[in-house]
């Protein structure tokens, strides 16, 4: 590795308490990366909040974060499918993120991407649940001028962070994921700025599953369609 420096990642980018929210740290690593083509994080260990990191690129233009001997997640080229669904009308996400908040389902954490008791400017509230008649959980977004920066543009690391929970609840709501699974790659790709206050429709889909692995497609829209991101996401069953 060459060019080591640290990343701390504060405390209010949580995913389970103390670990550092998955979808943050992707985003971090992506940044740094070409993000003009699709880039794939793969995570092997949780990254602690509150505490230097090191980062630090690697041959062949990755980045890797943590002790070169035991990285903690690492960033290379990536690739999608183009196919993507859809996405669910405003109206629709509207009422999925309307029933998520007045019955979450099993597994809610306090979580920066999806925690039910999180305000808008301290979490992203992805909070998606299943659209009746459509294979596809969503939530209708207003991403929170709080978290942008001064032109009212959405950091990419906290667009990624949008494409994260909504693959947990895909896998859990649509397939057989148990609460407490974990993200174990997310390979994504921004096609044009998230602008704060402005209505967006996030949405997740099931790819497929393998005994503890669990594959989804996750997507942000603008309240017309307009794909705005979009990834496929690993996610991991907790051990028995």
């Amino acid at each position: 590795m060459t060019t080591t420096e640290a990343i701390v990642v504060p405390e209010l980018y949580v995913g389970y308490p103390t670990v550092a929210f998955g979808g943050y740290v992707a985003g971090v690593l992506a940044r740094r990366s070409d993000d003009a083509k699709p880039v794939r994080v793969d995570f092997r260990g949780p990254v602690p909040v509150e505490v230097p990191v090191p980062i630090a690129e690697t041959p062949g233009g990755g980045w890797q974060l943590g002790e070169s001997g035991r990285p903690l997640a690492t960033a290379s080229p990536g690739e999608l499918s183009a196919d993507v669904p859809d996405a669910p009308s405003l109206a629709e996400a509207l009422a999925a993120a309307e029933a998520f908040r007045a019955d979450p389902p099993p597994g809610v954490v306090d979580c920066f991407g999806c925690g039910p008791d999180r305000t808008p400017d301290r979490g992203l509230r992805q909070h998606c649940t299943v659209v009746p008649g459509r294979d596809v959980v969503a939530a209708a977004w207003v991403p929170s001028p709080a978290l942008a920066d001064a032109g009212g543009e959405f950091p990419p690391e906290l667009v990624w962070g949008a494409l994260d929970c909504p693959g947990n609840w895909a896998g859990c709501l649509l397939g057989t994921q148990r609460p407490g699974a974990v993200t174990a790659s997310l390979t994504g790709t921004l096609l044009r700025p998230v602008r704060a206050g402005e209505p967006y429709i996030s949405y997740a889909w099931l790819l497929g599953e393998s005994g503890r692995k669990h594959t989804m497609g996750v997507a942000l829209a603008t309240a017309d369609g307009t794909l705005c991101a979009h990834a496929e996401a690993l996610w991991l069953d907790p051990r028995t």
